[in-house]
């Protein structure tokens, strides 16, 4: 079944200190939208008041029509896998064990063969068939970030939700994960939600591009017509050439932009 997220209108605040107002839009299957912005742009907050983590002050987060404060969790899971930042390595799992969580919502509690084997489908997948049986907390961050990326391809949630997916990999690393989830986008009825911090890749990845800036969306649309030099001056206060490549935004920052001094 084909599953739509639209979310309306939301705001989110704490200790009387506005996060994110009035934010709108939609994603359906087949689609890759890439949040942007500065710091404390509310990038990850919003992931998390789009999977329920956070409670929303005002406005809707809805799958097909149905809020997803509704849901049970479990059920949520089903539509919807979600990767942070950063994961806890507090507890002694393997990088397999951490893989076959992700077939939680599909089971109860019990694994089975066929989870076994999508686990270690994923993990090829991935490339990191290897690390299956290390300790999860002493690979890598860029290994980690792959493995929790695994985790949520193994939920075989219709809606991935990833805050700042290629942040701990290589150049090499980050085109092939980029490269993996466009194919599943092309191929899949699944949807990808990314926060971005990288432009140009946002650029050659992204179908959309929502621009925050201080909790309020500032654009969106196609990268093409979102990162212009004037919107990356207006949010970032960087002056950047952008040329046109094969109807893709190339961003080169030239230089922190002039601020006019107030006057005396």
């Amino acid at each position: 079944m084909a599953i739509r997220l639209e979310v309306d209108d939301l705001a989110f605040g704490y200790k009387g200190k506005t996060v994110l107002e009035n934010i709108g839009f939609s994603i359906g299957p087949h689609e890759t939208l890439a949040i942007v912005g500065p710091n404390g742009a509310g990038k990850s907050t919003l992931l998390r008041c789009m999977n329920g983590l956070l409670k929303p002050l005002n406005g809707a987060v809805s799958l097909n029509g149905k809020a997803i404060e509704t849901m049970k969790k479990r059920q949520l899971a089903g539509y919807m896998a979600y990767v942070p930042q950063a994961i806890s390595t507090a507890f002694p799992f393997t990088v397999f064990d951490m893989v076959l969580m992700g077939r939680y919502p599909h089971g109860n509690h019990k694994v089975n063969g066929q989870d076994l084997q999508k686990a270690l489908k994923t993990l090829t997948l991935l490339g990191i068939e290897n690390l299956a049986m290390k300790s999860f907390a002493e690979i890598s961050g860029g290994q980690q970030q792959k493995a929790t990326i695994a985790r949520a391809l193994v939920q075989e949630a219709k809606i991935l939700l990833l805050d700042e997916p290629t942040s701990n990999l290589d150049v090499l690393h980050q085109l092939e994960v980029m490269e993996l989830l466009k194919n599943l986008v092309k191929k899949t009825e699944m949807s990808v939600v990314m926060s971005m911090h990288d432009l140009n890749l946002t650029a050659r990845y992204a179908d959309r591009v929502l621009l925050l800036n201080r909790g309020k969306l500032v654009a969106e649309g196609a990268p093409i017509s979102v990162l212009t030099p004037d919107n990356i001056t207006r949010v970032y206060q960087v002056e950047a050439k952008v040329k046109n490549v094969h109807g893709k935004p190339h961003i080169t920052p030239l230089k922190p932009a002039v601020c006019s001094k107030p006057k005396r």
